[in-house]
């Protein structure tokens, strides 16, 4: 883990474990420009640390080559301070602070330290570099694009539209659907390669699993029922792919609904997620770790836990701001009629917080301790309507809230854990 206080704002991170070929206490002295080194920092492995973060957000593609300046891993409380403050806000330092504090730290030293970070000047992301991406790829590989469809068919319509627009054509169109009623006459005069089944039992881990299994194509496109995109989008993954000398191209998902879009978006890096409403893999990953872990099925977090995976396994993941889309999140239809839309927010009041296949990923990976503050960090923050995550009325509302009715929480907490060690009991992966 690159600073400590990681552990309490950002614990579950895919880059504070180690990849199989990427290896984050090293960084190439070929990085190490004097211009970019903060020296605010009291220590020079501290400044290390704090470029490879800032590398990490807007980008760069971290290689093992060259010569390399190891990383010391011991501990300086007033750069983990300050650290938090340059890249979270404010709020984020008093909650580290609090936390030490309920952990039984010996915080009376540290308060000087909050107070210095306090007046550090938060980070601003610079301009994101132009790339000269061309309009057009020629390729011969077949991009399979996968589509897992339920009761949807009005949006479905805009979906197909955008694929036949296409200026990349070798691709094939999968579409599981599980609609009821099925309307098999709907996919009749499309110009396009489709292949369309119903599935009867309603399922979107299962549904993409049987997808690409049964595609063709030496690339595989997930891609959502409710979204839109460009005439590029295949283009632009594509381009990804060749250009970073990638096997996974992560796009962005430009949401209408829910929290903010990230500042970091607008950077190719190396990806800590994969969004499988809009991201494109090598068929050979899948033939290597698998396909999706069925313990997911109508939860939260399998693609997740698929891209951890894939990272932990040394697959280069790049987040593509060009292979953008629209994510329209309607709130009829879809699969997630059958799940939940947030992984801390279940449908019902009275049902396990978080979505117990939440702390099924979590436990797996990052262990208990850092799930414990995972839990620290998400749940008292979970009783926020999902369209308000980012409104700062109702995050102080729900952190009264959990404060006050502190039994309840927890024992919805409780339900959620134990259901999570029987998801870990019958992992198959």
């Amino acid at each position: 883990m690159l600073f400590q206080f990681l552990k309490y704002v950002k614990p579950i991170w895919y880059f504070n474990l180690k990849s199989s070929s990427i290896d984050f206490q090293k960084i190439a002295s070929r990085y190490l420009n004097e211009n970019e080194i903060d020296e605010n920092y009291s220590s020079i492995d501290y400044r290390l640390k704090d470029l490879i973060y800032r590398k990490l957000l807007i980008g760069e593609n971290f290689e093992n080559k060259g010569d390399i300046v190891p990383v010391n891993n011991s501990i300086c409380l007033e750069d983990e301070y300050l650290f938090v403050g340059k890249y979270f806000s404010k709020f984020w330092l008093f909650y580290v602070f609090f936390v030490r504090f309920l952990t039984l730290k010996p915080i009376l030293k540290e308060l000087g330290y909050l107070v210095k970070a306090l007046r550090i000047p938060k980070f601003n992301y610079p301009r994101a570099p132009q790339y000269d991406v061309p309009q057009a790829i020629h390729s011969r590989e077949l991009v399979s694009v996968i589509i897992p469809t339920l009761n949807r068919y009005e949006y479905l319509k805009d979906v197909l539209c955008d694929l036949e627009s296409q200026d990349y054509k070798n691709f094939e169109v999968i579409i599981v659907d599980q609609s009821i009623p099925f309307k098999s006459e709907f996919y009749k005069n499309w110009n396009l390669n489709i292949k369309v089944w119903h599935q009867s039992v309603p399922g979107l881990w299962r549904a993409r699993n049987t997808a690409i299994e049964a595609s063709k194509g030496s690339l595989i496109l997930l891609y959502d029922d409710d979204s839109r995109v460009n005439t590029n989008w295949i283009s632009s993954h594509l381009w990804t792919l060749r250009h970073f000398e990638a096997d996974i191209s992560s796009g962005i998902s430009l949401s209408q609904i829910g929290a903010r879009v990230p500042e970091d978006y607008k950077y190719f890096k190396l990806s800590d997620q994969i969004d499988t409403g809009n991201v494109l893999l090598k068929r050979e990953i899948f033939d290597d770790i698998g396909l999706f872990d069925l313990n997911f099925e109508g939860q939260r977090m399998g693609d997740a836990e698929f891209g951890l995976r894939a990272y932990l396994h040394g697959y280069k993941n790049i987040s593509s701001p060009i292979a953008n889309r629209i994510h329209l999140k309607v709130e009829v239809g879809g699969l997630r009629e059958k799940g939940s839309w947030d992984a801390w927010r279940p449908r019902r009041l009275f049902d396990a917080r978080p979505i117990p296949s939440v702390l099924y990923y979590y436990r797996k990976y990052y262990g208990n301790k850092l799930t414990f503050f995972a839990i620290l960090r998400y749940l008292p923050l979970s009783f926020t309507p999902y369209k308000s995550k980012d409104n700062k009325f109702w995050m102080a509302f729900s952190f009264i809230m959990f404060i006050t009715l502190l039994p309840f929480p927890l024992m919805l907490l409780t339900r959620s854990w134990t259901k999570s060690t029987q998801l870990m009991q019958n992992d198959s992966f």
